[in-house]
């Protein structure tokens, strides 16, 4: 195994790694790095679900019966109806339980390691616990660790736990934490532990495996996702609810029918039928067709504002939101960092306001030694804002010429964060040395008396609390012929100033913001975020109340009363983890709320599964996010949320319309099953009569109820009550009033034929 840990990468010689024997053993033992993939239902199962459906039941019993009296014709045509809407529930079952095997593919598909004393390149899923994997600039980390040796390491563990910078990686210590107790806070700097789907930006180490697949962080949030089970919409409980009713109704009408047809004609077979025709008529089959169609039609209009649904059922929730819980990376801002604030003696320069330039001497001289302490061609996006800024700005673009040679470099340690990088320039007689790191270690290095560190430090503090993340910048000069230190901190540095960055928001973002506010939709911002960031995001966006923040930390410890209480009250919600997500959208669930929810990490998964309806970013979101949720935005713009829960509320409205009408239109085809047989005349529709008008003629009618206009005030009224159905008391009797004047009609004309 390694040896003790050390600020550079130990000798090869000293990383043996595991023998054969010991991988085969652990292979055996715990299995291949790779997640468990999700159990699909049998077709059997998917048929058996659609079968026990009231109206497939009526629907085979009447075909079962023209069988029996040889009408193979009829027969074949019920049953078709029921083997389409088989297949197509088939398709989409298929289509929709992928989220377990979409994690699969965030494991780098190959690894490096050390076995046997030799350095080998093998599968990522042949990785097992005592590996000793090599990390890299660029890499996808494969599987769980602790550092045994790094040089400046830095790690994005944006998809795991929502920080939008990467985090700094140290040595593991003896005396440091065990892996479990590390989890309870991931994400802060100088921590020994890395993680499987997060990406080395910076530096490189020696990790040696502590969990492989679903053992792995990323296998335990795995895990996490397939024990949520998806739960039927408000709308679907409600339809069942008037299906049972009209079922229980027109069951024991049913029976009364084929009583008393087969009194009055001893014919009992085709009393049966006569029954079944009537069941038929007053059970709205088309419901569950209408309601398909119109989803599908409001999906179809949806995409067209850069929405994709994955589950046309989750459009009837959109109307009914009242919590819209986001995430800030990538969801509020633009999931990448941006140069804003450059600080010295002389001032700040605001280059959201100044992007031409020129600038001053002492900004350029910030900005070019914050280049140079900078990689050549950077994975961290912090450095990437410095190169991109320096190239617009300084006349020089790259800074350093052709021929500039990088003598030496000084990584971060946890004694200090700071880095620093030796020049030596071609035709000069000195060696400029370019330091950049976290403020309170930039100071340090410049040997800063106490005073003008307090006053610094003030300046910082405010750069922080408006949402910048703030690092100090330094420069020294030696002589072209004088050795290096051993450590940085021996050298003379002179303070240049401070950069900050900014994890922007996205523009239309505020606009969106204030629609939701007059829609009576509740905003809470969730992020892995330190708190002052995520306040500073909150008031920028207008998230309410932006000052009201609670951390993970204090999640963990609330009871489920307390944490319901303040969940109600609480704009904020930093430093949380993927099961502190998944109980707030609980509690939330629970006091009432049709609570959604906007992600596009692999820690936001299983909240976007348990949610009323998950909606994950198409652009850098992840494929777990996205085949968690029911909704995907392709562009990435939150204003697309707003537009989406637009036409929610439209489509509700119309199906509300489309719905009265087809009640309204049961009375009348109700009336000509059952007075036929009351007045002793011959039977005028059969079963198959119904089926046809039902799941043909009322559809295509209906159909006209879906291009109707957007009522005027349909984003300024309060989301509608989830506990109230589709057809309320008045739009009830409205129909039926409708429906029985239809049906006197339809009667005169009987008796008028007669």
């Amino acid at each position: 195994m390694a040896s003790k840990p050390t600020a550079k990468p130990p000798d090869q010689a000293v990383l043996k790694g595991l023998s054969r024997e010991e991988v085969r053993e652990r292979l055996a033992r715990d299995g291949y790095n790779e997640l468990r993939k999700s159990k699909p239902r049998t077709g059997l199962q998917i048929a058996f679900n659609v079968l026990k459906e009231p109206m497939f039941l009526l629907l085979i019993g009447a075909g079962t019966i023209y069988l029996l009296l040889g009408d193979f014709r009829e027969a074949m045509m019920l049953m078709a109806f029921v083997f389409v809407i088989i297949g197509i529930t088939f398709f989409q079952e298929r289509k929709t339980e992928r989220a377990l095997d979409a994690l699969r593919e965030l494991s780098s598909p190959k690894a490096w390691v050390f076995r046997e004393g030799k350095r080998l390149q093998i599968w990522a899923r042949e990785l097992v616990v005592g590996d000793l994997m090599i990390l890299k600039e660029g890499d996808r980390i494969p599987a769980d660790g602790k550092l045994l040796s790094g040089m400046s390491l830095s790690v994005d563990e944006a998809l795991l736990t929502g920080e939008s910078v990467p985090v700094r990686k140290r040595p593991w210590l003896p005396e440091d934490a065990n892996p479990e107790d590390a989890k309870q806070d991931p994400g802060g700097d100088d921590q020994p532990f890395v993680y499987a789907g997060t990406l080395a930006v910076q530096g490189e180490g020696v990790s040696e495996v502590i969990a492989t697949g679903p053992r792995s962080e990323l296998g335990r949030i795995g895990e996490s996702l397939e024990n949520v089970k998806p739960e039927p919409t408000v709308l679907q409980r409600h339809m069942n609810t008037l299906i049972q009713r009209v079922l229980i109704f027109g069951g024991l009408t049913c029976l009364l029918m084929v009583g008393l047809y087969g009194w009055m004609h001893g014919d009992w077979l085709h009393a049966l039928l006569a029954g079944i025709a009537l069941a038929m008529a007053m059970m709205p089959e088309e419901f569950p067709v209408v309601f398909t169609v119109f989803l599908a039609l409001g999906a179809w209009h949806i995409s067209k504002r850069n929405v994709l649904t994955r589950d046309n059922q989750s459009i009837e929730t959109l109307g009914a939101i009242t919590v819209l819980c986001v995430d800030k990376t990538g969801t509020l801002t633009t999931n990448g960092m941006s140069l804003d604030i450059l600080w010295t003696g002389e001032g700040v320069c605001n280059l959201h306001e100044n992007r031409q330039g020129p600038l001053s001497a002492s900004y350029h001289y910030l900005l070019e030694a914050a280049r140079l302490a900078s990689q050549h061609e950077p994975f961290d996006p912090m450095e990437r804002a410095i190169r991109e800024t320096s190239q617009a700005l300084l006349s020089n673009g790259e800074v350093m010429g052709p021929d500039w040679h990088l003598a030496h470099e000084y990584p971060l340690s946890p004694e200090m964060l700071a880095m620093s990088r030796v020049w030596e320039i071609p035709g000069r007689n000195e060696k400029l040395v370019a330091a950049k790191g976290a403020p309170e270690a930039i100071m340090d290095l410049c040997h800063l008396p106490p005073d003008d560190r307090e006053l610094l430090t003030r300046e910082v503090n405010e750069m922080a609390d408006a949402g910048l993340r703030v690092i100090g910048v330094a420069r020294s000069l030696i002589l072209h012929t004088e050795g290096l230190p051993g450590i940085q901190h021996d050298f003379d540095y002179e303070l240049l100033g401070f950069l900050g960055f900014l994890n922007p928001v996205r523009e239309t973002v505020p606009a969106a913001m204030a629609t939701c506010r007059q829609a009576g939709i509740r905003v809470i911002m969730m992020t892995g975020d330190s708190p002052a960031t995520a306040r500073a995001v909150a008031r920028q966006v207008g998230i309410s109340p932006a000052e009201t923040v609670l951390t993970g930390r204090e999640v963990s410890v609330m009871s489920d009363e307390e944490l319901s209480r303040r969940v109600e009250e609480t704009g904020v919600f930093c430093r949380v983890l993927p099961e502190h997500k998944l109980r707030l959208m609980t509690l939330l669930k629970a006091n009432g709320h049709v609570a959604a929810m906007t992600g596009d990490g692999v820690n936001d998964a299983p909240a976007l599964k348990k949610s009323s309806i998950g909606i994950a970013m198409g652009e850098r979101g992840t494929d777990v996010a996205r085949e968690a949720s029911d909704l995907v935005l392709l562009n990435d713009d939150f204003t697309s949320i707003v537009e989406a829960i637009r036409l929610g509320r439209r489509t509700f409205d119309n199906l509300r319309k489309s719905m009265a009408y087809i009640l309204a239109i049961h009375i009348p085809i109700a009336g000509l099953s059952l007075l036929p047989i009351l007045m002793q005349f011959p039977l005028i529709l059969l079963p198959v009569h119904i089926v046809f008008q039902e799941l043909l003629i009322d559809p295509a009618c209906s159909l006209v109820f879906e291009a109707e206009p957007e009522e005027g005030d349909i984003m300024r009224r309060q989301p509608r009550d989830p506990s109230e159905p589709i057809l309320n008391r008045r739009t009830v009797l409205v129909s039926l009033s409708q429906g029985l004047i239809l049906c006197l009609i339809c009667l005169g004309v009987l008796l008028g034929a007669d």
